[in-house]
Formats: C-alpha cells, sequence, structure tokens
C-alpha cells in the first residue's frame, strides 16, 4: 500500500507539523479566565404572604411573586443586563482595552468574553470572565457580583420587596382617600377633634342631649300651665332646662348640628378607608419585617481570584491541531500520487 510504503514520510511530516503548531501557541496573546460563583436568594412563602389569601383579590395584585422565575434565572438575567455591562465597560475603560470607540461594540467584547451560567445540580450562579490581564479578568468577574448588589437594591426582586413596595403604593392612596372622607364628613357637622374620638358616639351624645332639652321644655310647659312661676317644681324644672341648654351650648361651640341624611353615609366611608388604611398599613409592617429578614440577597461562594494559569491558548490543542491536519494531508498527497498512472519509458527508434 501507497501508506505503508511512506510511513516514513508521513511521521516525518506529522511531527514537524506539530511542532510547527505548538509554536504557533506562543504568538496570540495568553488569555486568562477568573471564575466566581454566588448562591442566589431563595424565596420562600412568609408569614404575612400567607395572610395575604384573606385579601382576597389583593392577594393576586401582590402575590405577583409567585409567577416569577426561578431566583437563579433571574439573577442570572440581571448580570447580563445593559445596565450591569454599560457599568463595567465604564468603570474599567474597556473601550480602550478592546480597542473599541462605541459602547455598543466594547459591551459586545465583554459578552463574548464574559459567561454566565447556572450549575444544575448545586445552583449556583458562576460567572466566567476572560481577559489577557489576569488581575482585570479577576476585578471584573468580582464587580459583576458588586453591580448586581447595586441593582437590586434598587428593584423589587423577592417576594417581601413586591410586597412591600405594593402596600407603600396603596398606603399613599389610602391616605389621601381617608383625608377626603374625613373632610367630607367634617362638612356634615362633625368637627374633627369629635371625628378623632368617636364620630358616632358625638352624634349620638349630641342628639341625645337635644332631645333632654325637648323633654324638659315640654314638661314645664305643662308644670306652667297648673302652676305659678313661683312653684318649687317649675324653678327645679326651669334650673334643670337652663342646666341642659348651657351643656347643648358648649357642645355647639364644638360641633354643629349633624345633617343626620348626609352623615351616616358619610361616617360609613370614612370607616371603610378608614379600615382600608389600618390594613395596609399592617401588610406593610409586615412586608419590611419579612424584607429584613431575608438579610443579604446575594452571597458568594467563591470569590474571583487572580488566575495563575492561562486558559487559551492550548499548545497540546495546537501542536494535536497541527499533527493531525498534516497527517491528514500528506496522507491525501500519498493516495493521490500512488494512484496516478506512471509514465511509460519512450524507446528510441533506430534508423
Amino acid at each position: 500500500m501507497p501508506l505503508v510504503r511512506a510511513w516514513k514520510l508521513l511521521v516525518v511530516v506529522t511531527l514537524a507539523a506539530a511542532g510547527l503548531g505548538y509554536g504557533v501557541s506562543f504568538l496570540p496573546k495568553p488569555v486568562f479566565t477568573a471564575r466566581t460563583s454566588i448562591m442566589p436568594p431563595q424565596q420562600q412563602q412568609s408569614a404575612a404572604a400567607a395572610a395575604l389569601s384573606t385579601l382576597g383579590g389583593l392577594a393576586g395584585l401582590a402575590g405577583a411573586g409567585g409567577a416569577l422565575r426561578s431566583p437563579a434565572d433571574q439573577y442570572a438575567s440581571l448580570l447580563q443586563s445593559r445596565t450591569v455591562e454599560d457599568r463595567l465597560v465604564e468603570q474599567f475603560k474597556l473601550r480602550d482595552v478592546y480597542g473599541e470607540s462605541l459602547l455598543v461594540d466594547a459591551r459586545a467584547k465583554l459578552e463574548k468574553n464574559t459567561r454566565v451560567g447556572i450549575g444544575k445540580r448545586d445552583g449556583l450562579i458562576t460567572v466566567e470572565v476572560d481577559d489577557v490581564d489576569p488581575a482585570r479578568a479577576a476585578a471584573i468577574a468580582n464587580q459583576y457580583i458588586d453591580e448586581l448588589r447595586h441593582i437590586t437594591s434598587s428593584l423589587a426582586v423577592s417576594e417581601a420587596q413586591q410586597r412591600r413596595v405594593f402596600f407603600e403604593r396603596l398606603m399613599g392612596e389610602g391616605q389621601q382617600k381617608l383625608i377626603v372622607a374625613q373632610q367630607a364628613l367634617e362638612l356634615t357637622g362633625v368637627s374633627a377633634a369629635a371625628i378623632r374620638g368617636d364620630p358616632r358616639t358625638a352624634a349620638e351624645s349630641y342628639a341625645r342631649l337635644k332631645t333632654q332639652v325637648t323633654a324638659s321644655e315640654v314638661r314645664l310647659g305643662s308644670m306652667r300651665a297648673g302652676l305659678t312661676e313661683g312653684a318649687a317644681e317649675v324653678r327645679q324644672q326651669s334650673a334643670e332646662l337652663a342646666a341642659l341648654r348651657s351643656q347643648l351650648a358648649q357642645m355647639e361651640q364644638t360641633q354643629t348640628t349633624p345633617n343626620e341624611s348626609n352623615y351616616i353615609g358619610k361616617f360609613r366611608e370614612f370607616k371603610y378607608q378608614e379600615t382600608l388604611f389600618e390594613l395596609f398599613a399592617k401588610q406593610y409592617e409586615l412586608a419590611r419585617v419579612d424584607e429584613s429578614r431575608e438579610g443579604a440577597l446575594i452571597q458568594v461562594v467563591d470569590t474571583a481570584v487572580k488566575p495563575e494559569k492561562r486558559s487559551w491558548p492550548r499548545r497540546s490543542l495546537f501542536a494535536l491541531a497541527g499533527a493531525l491536519s498534516s497527517l491528514l494531508l500528506a496522507a491525501v498527497v500519498v493516495l493521490l500520487r500512488g494512484s496516478l498512472p506512471l509514465p511509460r519509458p519512450t524507446v528510441p527508434r533506430l534508423g
């Protein structure tokens, strides 16, 4: 066979190509890979979140965390967000490092040199950064985590954070509605001081006292029909009526006569808004407690350190690639030469 006959040539060519490939591997700049890993927070339903089931439709609005993706997927997406990448480009002056004048081109090269993955078994998020400078590779990898902390501090990521933001907004709206309801109730004749106490009691006390005054006037008129003004009963009833009228006058100084037909509806609206506001305030405080219990959302498992060995180029791969490619090419050449017909020698004719 042609290959067997040319085995020496094949060995020499393969070894020469392997050495050439090994030498070529020294030409490009070595690339170093720094790696860091974090443990994403586990979102668990808190007691306050479970209590939302008593709020009916509000539970569906505030419990948006149930429809979210897993925390690992969410944090991996945040790590690869444009906001995080742009901050890294500016902080490490990567436009100068990559030789790009546009931010979008530098961002694209950063994305090419960065890999974010999620472990299937342990669920850890890993960030790997390639760079020709090992120290810069480690610094960028660690800065990814710092930027993640920064962006999550301004976003409602966890279930408790979402509930806190939700009820904080409802508290603001409820407070405005409560003020409007209180002002409307005051217009019915009940003062702010009475509302802060118990408006129902204030209205009932006013009506009861006014009824007593009317009854006392009726009794006094009945007595005057049969007794003189000097009678003891008349004087006693007159004194009692004067005392009741004095109390009524004092009460009217702090509240006017409530319009009963308008007061009932206004009072119900006021109590409704007050109850809602108290409910929102309670849920808001519970959400804040749950949020504080979550503590540090991002826990670093392995901090990126300056890599000691290059990750690329791998000289053994260069040598192997050169050897295999040259061996294949040499074998093809040998086979082609062996399959070509040999030229026949020409015999000169004798004259």
